[in-house]
């Protein structure tokens, strides 16, 4: 009885050896993009998004039969059952499965697959599976490409450190909205029929307008407002120009604040490249002592 039983035992343990063994080598499968195997996995995975979007933009043609349309409905089915499956699979293996819940991929494969659920309840809703072509972002993963990622941090860095600038320089820009919206209601006004029907119509308009849009759905009529138009589009061009170069001064100032290969200006103290001849802040030679 006793052999009998322990034999019970090490069957059970065996089992749970064989579960452990397969729940390790899927996790390296779905998670571990540095192995080979799972680089297979994410680009056969890649592929899988990647058809499955081209399907979804097929499908909103409006000239599609109801043959095509009721296939194309199945391979949905079909894609969103594989994607389902992956993601219940990726919480079994995970060691912490609410960790990789409310993680940032987590999040975005889950929704992902959501929309699908919604199919039966709203005829659109499923056109939020676009959401997916997020999860292409994994191919910096997969090839390693860290090179990119270290730009993707240089940009993020920048804007973080110039929110403050921009945020002054976009509420300048609201005021002067608002203000040429509103000199354009008063000199344009409803009477000419121009579109300026009231004060907000009006500063859509200068919105439109100083961001160098232009839809063409509001067009001023008078001397006036046609010279105020002008001094808008003018002024667009440069409102454009100035939070690029408030982004790239930052930029420049991350990439050569750690580092030693720099050289500094003698007169205004700004760093620049080491290869670099003049400064690029004062336009005044480099290496050269100051009076």
């Amino acid at each position: 009885m006793s052999s009998s039983k322990s034999k019970v035992k090490l069957t059970k343990e065996q089992k749970r050896q064989v579960r452990e063994r397969f729940k390790r080598r899927l996790y390296i499968t779905m998670f571990e993009a540095k192995t080979p195997v799972g680089r297979k996995f994410d680009l056969y995975l890649m592929g899988l998004i990647i058809f499955s979007l081209f399907i979804l933009m097929i499908e909103s043609l409006p000239s599609l039969t109801p043959t095509t349309r009721y296939v194309f409905y199945i391979i949905e089915w079909v894609l969103s059952s594989i994607f389902v499956i992956e993601y219940l699979l990726r919480i079994y293996v995970s060691s912490k499965p609410i960790k990789y819940i409310l993680s940032v991929w987590g999040i975005i494969d889950l929704l992902s697959i959501l929309p699908i659920f919604f199919l039966a309840f709203y005829s659109k809703m499923h056109y939020f599976r676009i959401i997916r072509i997020l999860r292409l972002v994994r191919i910096f993963k997969i090839f390693r490409v860290n090179k990119f990622t270290q730009e993707a941090y240089s940009l993020y860095h920048s804007l973080v450190a110039s929110i403050y600038k921009i945020s002054v320089f976009m509420f300048f820009v609201i005021l002067l909205s608002v203000l040429m919206g509103g000199l354009m209601y008063i000199f344009e006004g409803r009477e000419n029929d121009a579109g300026f029907n009231s004060v907000p119509e009006s500063i859509y308009w200068a919105i439109v307008t100083v961001t160098t849009v232009g839809f063409g759905d509001i067009t001023p009529t008078t001397d006036f407002g046609k010279f105020l138009a002008s001094i808008m589009m003018l002024l667009g061009y440069a409102i454009i120009a100035v939070p690029t170069g408030i982004v790239s001064l930052e930029m420049f100032k991350y990439q050569y604040k750690e580092k030693k290969d720099v050289a500094t200006c003698g007169y205004c103290k700004a760093t620049n490249p080491i290869d670099a001849t003049y400064c690029n802040q004062c336009g005044s030679k480099l290496n050269e002592e100051t009076e």
